[in-house]
């Protein structure tokens, strides 16, 4: 019951266990019926398939029908039935190095040993007198005994040439056997062969599918040892090189119509272009004949050497079905001389070869019997001249280079006429005991012939190259070629390729692709895909439950590319790079700063520049009217002081423009924070100094005493001395630094001044707002003072502009990234400090320069006079 379903289940080697167990039940149920057969006979394994009664047939197409359904929809996938513990368990102790796990020697148990006390023993063994090295190939002694007794058997009639013939033990070289076991030299030492093993033809074939970059493939398998072990060893090689399979069907055993069409409905999945079919022909006319029906014309078929030269391609009908075949055939020299011999042979009835017999009839439509007349289909046919002759024949049904086995036969009989000839002449010393001389080997045993076989390397007459690998087999080189079937109704098979096994692995296939006819008369190389190759800047998404060959092709994230097509994963780039727009490849980071070199970082130079420059001429004013009533006025040193602090205020903004050094960041905002503080402070000086020139005028006031120079410079050292200390503590504990800054702005390195502490950064803001709060508190209260002394109102006016523009400082500064971020905070040093210039200073300079009569005391102690009596 070995075709029941159980957790990885082999699909194909079910099938072919389901279709064992209707053969065994068809045998038991035929000989269960017919006990004639009591003769015990020796015959070779049979695969005859008996027929079913409908029961039976009922039952095995009812199973294989739901197998294919649970293979389809992929149901039939079970948990294992083992624990995770258990899996765990048999891990360790398949790890561990110190024991060692081995069968028994008798029974099924399995004995576990200690790795030391193993190998000690081992050795002990090895060591032993008991056991010594021998120069005799057991096996072959062994297999030369039992073909002794077989003589004497025969000779005495106790079996017959036929029982003979299959029980003698193997031949020294076969010149036809693929199958991979044989190169096993553990099981089959003796075994030579002068052809490769059917892998080396599965390496072909996936070499020819990585030259055409096929990757979505089909595979048909005929139900037999050839079939199953050829698409088997094909799915591991296909696995290995990165190829997918869309399907491996098993050809039926049996003639099932409905199984075929099956078959043929995966074969016209418009996405499967290339079928490799390792059949032989038995199973391969019944599906060529459905294919053929159903108008299937559009694939590439690839023929393996079991099919290469297949009677399908002398069916007309199946030429348009055929048309651009790949077909691997064994390189076939000519021998010289071989094509001569095979003309010229004629059948005798002295040699009684059945095989030359049919042939001959078959060709040549005569009869080469005794009897007058032969019936053929109720008419009378002829007997053979003895006229007739091979060269005759059309090259389209005889060739002699079409022969495949010849070249291998040839090789194989001169390998061993190379063995014994080197054996007798003493060339070959590995078949000889050490205790035997050369001119003593007379009586030559089989082990000595093999081993002299094994050694041979030679070059036989058509050109080529004898000798056996490791495995016992000959290197072989595969001819490549293709069918091509043209309009007029002629076919022909061209050469366009060729295989070597023994070449490195790029240069073991080569192929012409302008000699091939592609299907439909095409020349393009037709594609093979699950889904199109992912282009550069994108990445390979494959689809869940499906080969890795189907996929979907998704762009690479942000920040990564890929440069190769078909990439699997995206590489990301370095940190100071990006990728270019298609993700091909990476380049550096375009880096940013507010530069004097672009239009932003010129324009608020040169505001900053003309504003220093427009306050310093308003200090020239104000010095060139010093003696001016309307300067002497709230203290004209306080106003030189006001003035110079702007001038460092506007010119202060320059050094947040340009690329970010260690020495500009770390003074700009503490030079910022100090100036205008030292700003603010003036103002809150000259606001002090109005209200106690007000006051002491009063008779008795302690104000009297705050007249003078000291007040308002205590103020101004006072109140600046405060933010000098807060920039100090920062400076000294965490101070601004350059920072190339690579992830706020994708694509772009921006190149900042990182302030350090933020809670630094925030006192200093905080302390200038408490200062420019406390001056506008201060003016506010004064504003009604007599107009002859009062600056409050323009003090007033001009901290209400300062407040409200480090108000909207902030939320903007927030939201800004980049040189933006500087900008923002150039221009509101630019807008404040313009503020101050044009609320205090302005109105004043309008009264010099333009109403200079009004800048009289006359004037003001007048305009005092007259507001007061009203």
């Amino acid at each position: 019951m070995s075709f029941i379903p159980t957790s990885n289940i082999d699909f194909s080697q079910s099938i072919l266990a389901l279709r064992m167990f209707a053969r065994n039940i068809g045998l038991k149920l035929l000989f269960s019926e017919n006990n004639e057969h009591n003769e015990i006979t020796f015959k070779r394994k049979s695969d005859y398939m008996p027929p079913f009664n409908s029961n039976v047939d009922i039952f095995v197409k009812a199973v294989e029908k739901d197998m294919y359904d649970l293979h389809q929809t992929n149901e039939y996938e079970m948990d294992n039935n083992l624990t995770s513990l258990q899996i765990e368990a048999l891990n360790s102790l398949k790890n561990n190095n110190n024991i060692v796990v081995r069968p028994a020697d008798k029974g099924g148990s399995i004995v576990v040993l200690d790795s030391l006390y193993y190998n000690t023993k081992m050795l002990n063994m090895l060591r032993d007198e008991a056991y010594e090295q021998t120069t005799v190939d057991i096996v072959m002694c062994m297999k030369e005994s039992i073909n002794q007794i077989l003589i004497e058997c025969k000779l005495a009639g106790h079996i017959t040439d036929d029982v003979f013939r299959f029980m003698q033990v193997d031949h020294p070289i076969s010149y036809g056997s693929v199958l991979p076991l044989l190169g096993d030299k553990q099981q089959f030492p003796s075994f030579l062969r002068t052809i490769s093993n059917f892998t080396v033809q599965v390496v072909g074939i996936t070499q020819l599918m990585k030259h055409f970059s096929w990757t979505w493939i089909g595979i048909l398998a005929s139900d037999n040892d050839i079939g199953i072990e050829g698409s088997q060893g094909l799915l591991q090689e296909l696995a290995k090189r990165g190829n997918c399979v869309a399907f491996l069907e098993i050809l039926p055993a049996y003639s099932s119509k409905s199984r075929l069409r099956q078959i043929v409905e995966k074969i016209k999945a418009p996405s499967v272009k290339v079928i490799i079919v390792y059949s032989t022909q038995l199973y391969l006319i019944p599906l060529m004949e459905e294919v053929t029906m159903q108008n299937v014309s559009d694939k590439v078929w690839i023929a393996p050497t079991h099919w290469g030269n297949s009677l399908v391609f002398y069916i007309k009908e199946n030429w348009k079905t055929l048309n651009g075949t790949l077909g691997f055939t064994k390189y076939n020299p000519e021998i010289p001389g071989f094509q001569e011999f095979v003309h010229n042979i004629m059948p005798s009835p002295t040699n009684n070869d059945n095989f030359l017999t049919l042939f001959w009839e078959t060709v040549f439509h005569c009869k080469l019997s005794n009897n007058n007349t032969a019936m053929s289909a109720g008419k009378a046919t002829s007997f053979c001249t003895g006229t007739e002759s091979l060269k005759k024949l059309q090259t389209s049904v005889f060739e002699s280079y079409s022969f495949q086995e010849a070249i291998s036969a040839y090789n194989a009989a001169y390998a061993i006429a190379h063995g014994l000839h080197s054996l007798l002449s003493c060339d070959s010393k590995d078949g000889i005991p050490e205790n035997v001389s050369c001119a003593a080997v007379t009586n030559l045993h089989p082990w000595q012939l093999l081993t002299s076989i094994k050694s041979v390397h030679f070059m036989n007459t058509a050109g080529q190259e004898v000798y056996f690998n490791i495995h016992g087999d000959m290197p072989t080189q595969y001819d490549i070629q293709n069918f091509q079937f043209f309009p007029n109704g002629t076919s022909r098979t061209v050469k366009v390729g060729m295989f070597k096994s023994w070449a490195p692995n790029d240069e073991q296939i080569q192929i012409d692709t302008k000699l091939i006819l592609w299907n439909d008369g095409a020349t393009k190389v037709p594609r093979a895909v699950c889904s199109e190759s992912c282009g550069p800047g994108y990445r390979k998404s494959t689809h869940k439950g499906q080969p890795i060959c189907c996929f979907d092709c998704v762009p690479c994230s942000e920040g990564e590319i890929s440069n190769h097509s078909n990439s699997n994963d995206c590489t990301k780039c370095a940190d100071d790079q990006w990728p270019t727009y298609g993700q091909e490849k990476c380049i550096p980071k375009t880096i940013e700063f507010l530069s004097y070199k672009e239009p932003l970082g010129v324009s608020l130079a040169a505001i900053s520049i003309s504003c220093s420059i427009i306050t310093a001429s308003i200090l020239c004013i104000f010095i060139k009217h010093k003696n001016t009533p309307i300067v002497k006025a709230n203290n004209q040193n306080l106003s030189y002081l006001l003035l110079y602090a702007l001038i460092l205020c506007f010119l202060c903004s320059l050094i947040f423009i340009g690329y970010p050094k260690t020495f500009t960041c770390l003074i700009r905002q503490a030079a910022f924070g100090v100036i205008f503080s030292f700003s603010v402070s003036c103002i809150l000086a000259k606001t002090i100094t109005v209200i106690v020139a007000f006051n002491s005028t009063k008779p008795n006031s302690p104000m009297r005493k705050l007249m003078g120079t000291k007040t308002p410079v205590s103020v101004i050292i006072f109140c600046s001395l405060i933010q000098v200390c807060i920039c100090v503590a920062w400076l000294s504990n965490d101070p601004p630094f350059p920072n190339a800054n690579m992830v706020i702005k994708p694509g772009t390195i921006i190149m900042e001044c990182q302030e350090g502490s933020s809670t630094a950064f925030g006192c200093m803001l905080g302390y200038m707002g408490f200062l420019a709060i406390l001056s506008f508190a201060i003016a506010f209260l004064a504003r009604k003072l007599p107009a002859t002394f009062n600056e409050a109102e323009l003090i007033t006016f001009s901290m209400i502009v300062f407040v409200s523009v480090w108000a909207s400082f902030i939320p903007a500064y927030l939201s800004t990234q980049g040189k933006y971020m500087v900008a923002v905070e150039v221009f509101a040093i630019l807008t404040s400090g313009s503020g101050l210039l044009c609320s205090i200073f302005v109105p004043k300079c309008y009264i010099i320069l333009l109403k200079p009569e009004k800048n009289t005391k006359k004037h003001l102690t007048g305009k005092t006079d007259h507001n007061t009596m009203k």
